[in-house]
């Protein structure tokens, strides 16, 4: 399974509004992508909830995991953009 390590690019954090965007995203895809806090477990990147409960804020690192590399690359941009804007 390929990984990257990003840093959360959202000045709130990865909480509703980013969240909600990276799940509907991961959604869409098929190979499924997981996030996790470095040292913490993996959830589903199609999950709002779970995506919250990483508790990861602005300029935190998450890694971010799948199978596919342009499912990876997706997940991870949207990760290190902006969301709040």
């Amino acid at each position: 399974m390929a990984t990257r390590t990003v840093k959360v690019g959202a000045k709130v954090g990865l909480h509703a509004r980013p969240a909600a965007l990276i799940a509907e995203a991961a959604a869409k895809l098929e190979p499924e992508v997981l996030l996790s806090v470095p040292g913490g477990e993996p959830v589903d990147a199609s999950s709002v909830m779970m995506i919250m409960t990483l508790g990861a804020g602005h300029g935190e690192e998450v890694v971010v995991e799948s199978e596919d590399e342009e499912a990876l690359d997706t997940i991870a941009t949207l990760i290190e953009s902006d969301l709040d804007a």
